[in-house]
Order: C-alpha cells, then structure tokens, then sequence
C-alpha cells in the first residue's frame, strides 16, 4: 500500500523545520528557498499552512511534460522529475493547479516533492506532528480541497469584517 504526506494545518507552528529538513535532503544546504515543502502564512490570522506536491492521481504536471521528464516512481508512488531529462521549458510548473513544481534558476530543471524516495524528511523533522507520513486512504486531493474551502471562507470572512 502507497503512503502519501498528511497535512494537519492546525498542528503548524512554521517553525520551519520541515522546510530546513527538506532543503538539506535535496540540495545539502539549510535553505528554505530551496525547499520542495513550504509553508504559506495567513499573517492575519496567525494562521501556518505546511504545503508541497499532493503527488496527485491526476498528474499534470507529468502529463504535461514534453520530454517525460516527470516519471511515476511505483515502489513510493511519487511524481518524480529526472534532472538529465528536464530542457526547463517549465510547462509542467503551469500545469500543476497547486504550484508545488518549481523552476530552479541555478540548475535550469524543475523540482517537486518526490518524497526522499519513501522517507520524507519533513515529516520526521515536524515536532507538532504537522506533517506525517501515512497511508495514502488517509491523506487525498478531497481533503485538500475540503482545507482550501474552509480556509478561503475564513479568509474571505476576515476581509469583509476589516472594511
């Protein structure tokens, strides 16, 4: 059985950790910019959202590759980018709906989340359990949706009091 990464918004501290554990996995540096998770902050609400690629069934982003440098790992079920593959004509960081496949300016390739091969680095570094790694039935592009609806009403319910 596939496992995927669970986000529970509520349990974020954006201590960042995930990010750091993620930038140093990937690219050997403490650097949140070169993080494949991020955390977004509804600064008004005081509010952390730890997001990354849903490694979803749809898979646009590998679909939408011209060169199928975005392959299907079947052992962790995660989207994954071949670097010697990618030309950075960055068609699939349009296609992905969440924005999760970045262009990297330094190397000309794209990047996503590809899950540390089945050991994802920022789950284990969450101290709040924010961000776990579980089987997949438990994690899924409907919960996102249903998160992303609640937050948009929160957030659109702040914006009419302010006025």
């Amino acid at each position: 059985m596939l496992k995927s990464l669970k986000i529970e918004a509520e349990k974020c501290t954006s201590c960042m950790q995930c990010e750091l554990a993620c930038s140093y996995q990937a690219e050997g540096v403490f650097n949140t910019a070169k993080s494949r998770i991020k955390i977004f902050t509804f600064h008004h609400e005081g509010r952390f959202v730890p997001y990354t690629c849903t490694q979803c069934s749809e898979a646009w982003c590998l679909h939408a590759c011209p060169v199928e440098a975005i392959v299907l790992n079947p052992r962790t079920g995660a989207k994954e980018v071949l670097a010697d593959a990618c030309v950075g004509c960055k068609v699939c960081t349009i296609a992905c709906p969440f924005g999760t496949v970045n262009y990297d300016e330094d190397t000309k390739v794209v990047y996503k989340c590809d899950l540390c091969g089945g050991d994802p680095e920022c789950a284990k570094a969450c101290p709040t359990e924010a961000i776990t790694y579980v089987q997949s039935e438990q994690t899924g592009l409907e919960r996102m949706r249903i998160h992303a609806a609640q937050a948009a009403g929160l957030a659109g319910g702040a914006a009419d009091s302010g006025a």
